[in-house]
């Protein structure tokens, strides 16, 4: 069995009219959904900010503007009954087909060939029911709005 290894994640937070864009997913042996922005592993030799135009283009066929670092969260977790470790790195980003912003939900394919619906939510829609990953992340996206994040 190979040991653990970290994984390095690049995420993007589109925001409009006080929601953010989120992939739903669920755990069935927590019995816990959850929420994630969209984005994913950084491959060998790629930035982040390449990561997130790369994910962004694969997963909903769209392209993405004015890429703004925010920082980076370490998130330790358990999914499927399997431990995990990531580096996170966030970023604040806009799509450039603005109609994306005026659909309830936007489909799309995981790296897997796994379809989703991501979806526009309010902040205030996350919580101990459905909580948004990675941990931090609402603490990020409320340094972002009083313009301190880095």
């Amino acid at each position: 069995m190979p040991s653990p290894t970290i994984r390095a994640l690049a995420i993007c937070l589109f925001t409009h009219d006080g929601k953010i864009l989120v992939n739903g997913a669920h755990d069935p042996v927590k019995g816990l959904s959850f929420c994630r922005p969209l984005g994913g592993g950084i491959e060998f030799g790629e930035t982040g900010e390449q990561a997130v135009v790369r994910e962004i283009r694969e997963e909903i066929g769209a392209e993405v503007t004015n890429l703004r670092y925010l920082g980076t969260l370490e998130n330790i977790f358990t999914y499927l009954g399997k431990p995990g470790h990531e580096l996170v790195r966030v970023y604040d980003g806009q799509l450039a087909d603005s109609s994306l912003y005026d659909r309830a939900f936007i489909t799309g394919v995981e790296s897997d060939g796994q379809p989703f619906r991501a979806e526009w939510r309010t902040l205030e829609s996350f919580g101990p029911e459905l909580p948004l990953f990675p941990h931090g992340l609402i603490d990020l996206l409320a340094t972002k709005e009083a313009g301190t994040a880095v």
